[in-house]
């Protein structure tokens, strides 16, 4: 059988099964099985998409999120890309079987990965009239001849320009879901998926218009609506897409995170240096990145990384170059920290109930270099601010710009096929479960290597570098930047 997943990027179960007027998305639900979909911790695009088609966790992978430490220094940032994901997602496993994927938009997906098939890259891409976008190359040239310049994201996302940004964002969606049809209707295929980053970026723009718990709801906006209008704009070009299927075809629609609202940013590194954790030579007369502080090594023990979840890193001896924090006692340190986090509060000094994990703990491996800990304040409703200089720990605004919402550890999925034994509501989904289900339905053989479950047969699975050019990574480290995903 065929297999086609569409991705929907943040898509919410509370609006994507809430909403009565999407006839599509509910002809699917009647058809097939949906349900919550656990995510990864942490619950980011990246490594998300990754962890659901390679059926291997954030540390099995080697990749934490849109930033990853490259070695010990306390500068070694790398941003993820498609190169940083070396284990075999389900694409892989189907060409060995000779069958030909098409894959559009799964991010980390540039360089465009080089499968047997085609692969048109995600929202990461420069730049796509002067970067090759696609495998082969000459998808890239086909895609522009007719469809003209192909967006991958709508550039200024972080702008109070909304009606600006609604427009934008529906116009690359319409485009990119113009280009997933061609692709279905002139190419070879056994596997396609597709991603739609738009819904994540209607999210984090529009979230405190339809949601009166956002602390900035704005009761009678004109964007009251914005929101549920994009899922009805999703709906329809579902159903457009489903026109072009036959019987034989497994239809998975899917998200890697859910959405809820952002309550506002806690200070992180700012909390550091008033817990004596981190220790500057001079505290900024303003607003200063972490990159740009002037950081005491030799008194610091710990500090952090901004986002929408923090990634905490231990100055330990031995291991980072001016290492204060001795390794017999790092355990215990840890466990102290840990406690500390757990313990933040909110403005009016009520807990702020933080999530903290030590990786080892919630991860099959750990490889490359993780975080010593990671932490989730407010369970998400709170991001992480990584700069230093602000009058509170706690601030309304964000780093980056204007954002409405943070990533929930609950996404969404619907799966329909005319082998599927499931219907209904399903409970106890995670995202890692999603490929080896998808092998089982399509009629392959699940790889050992996957650490996820067959939803439908509930076979178990045992769990079993290229950098890229300066110019390439400046692009995107400002687009990160503006996206919310570095802070």
């Amino acid at each position: 059988m065929k297999i086609l997943v569409l991705g929907l990027d943040c898509a919410a179960p509370e609006l994507l099964f809430g909403y009565e007027d999407l006839p599509n998305i509910r002809r699917l639900m009647r058809m097939g099985a949906y349900g919550r979909l656990e995510s990864v911790i942490p619950p980011i695009t990246v490594p998300a998409w990754m962890c659901m088609t390679t059926s291997q966790d954030p540390g099995s992978l080697g990749v934490y999120g849109f930033r990853n430490r490259t070695d010990h220094t306390y500068s070694g940032l790398g941003i993820a890309s498609a190169r940083s994901i070396t284990e075999p997602a389900i694409w892989d496993h189907l060409a060995r079987e000779g069958k030909k994927s098409i894959i559009v938009g799964v991010p980390p997906g540039y360089p465009p990965r080089k499968i047997n098939g085609i692969s048109v890259s995600c929202f990461l891409t420069p730049d796509t009239e002067k970067n090759v976008f696609t495998h082969p190359p000459e998808i890239s040239d086909e895609v522009r001849r007719l469809f003209g310049r192909y967006p991958v994201d709508v550039g200024g996302f972080r702008t109070d320009d909304k009606a600006w940004l609604r427009d934008q964002i529906r116009t690359m969606s319409r485009i990119q879901f113009q280009v997933v049809r061609h692709l279905m209707q002139t190419k070879e295929w056994d596997y396609f998926h597709f991603v739609d980053i738009g819904l994540d970026r209607m999210h984090h723009g529009f979230w405190k218009y339809h949601d009166p718990q956002h602390v900035l709801h704005e009761p009678g906006s004109p964007f009251a609506d914005a929101i549920h209008d994009y899922y009805r704009h999703i709906d329809d070009e579902v159903g457009r897409t489903l026109e072009l299927l036959t019987d034989d075809t497994v239809v998975l629609v899917v998200s890697d995170h859910g959405a809820q609202r952002l309550d506002g940013g806690f200070c992180v590194n700012e909390w550091l240096v008033r817990e004596g954790l981190l220790v500057l030579n001079r505290y900024p007369s303003e607003v200063t990145p972490f990159a740009k502080l002037d950081v005491d090594w030799s008194r610091t023990r710990i500090w952090s990384e901004g986002g929408y979840y923090a990634r905490v890193f231990f100055n330990v001896k031995g291991r980072e170059p001016q290492g204060i924090v001795e390794p017999a006692e790092y355990e215990s340190f840890r466990d102290e920290v840990k406690a500390r986090f757990l313990a933040t509060v909110d403005p009016e000094g009520k807990p702020l109930g933080t999530l903290v994990f030590k990786p080892e703990e919630i991860y099959h491996h750990v490889r490359n270099i993780a975080p010593d800990l990671i932490v989730h304040f407010g369970a998400l409703y709170w991001r992480s601010i990584g700069g230093v200089g602000y009058p509170n720990i706690h601030v309304l605004e964000n780093d980056t710009g204007p954002d409405d919402c943070n990533h929930a550890q609950f996404g969404s999925f619907i799966l329909a096929a005319s082998n599927n034994p499931l219907s209904g509501e399903i409970t106890g989904a995670r995202l890692l479960d999603i490929a080896p289900t998808l092998m089982d339905l399509g009629g392959y053989e699940i790889p050992p290597i996957m650490q996820g479950r067959s939803l439908v047969a509930g076979v178990t699975g045992q769990p079993g570098g290229d950098s890229l050019a300066p110019s390439e990574e400046t692009i995107i480290r400002e687009r990160l930047s503006g996206l919310g995903y570095l802070g």
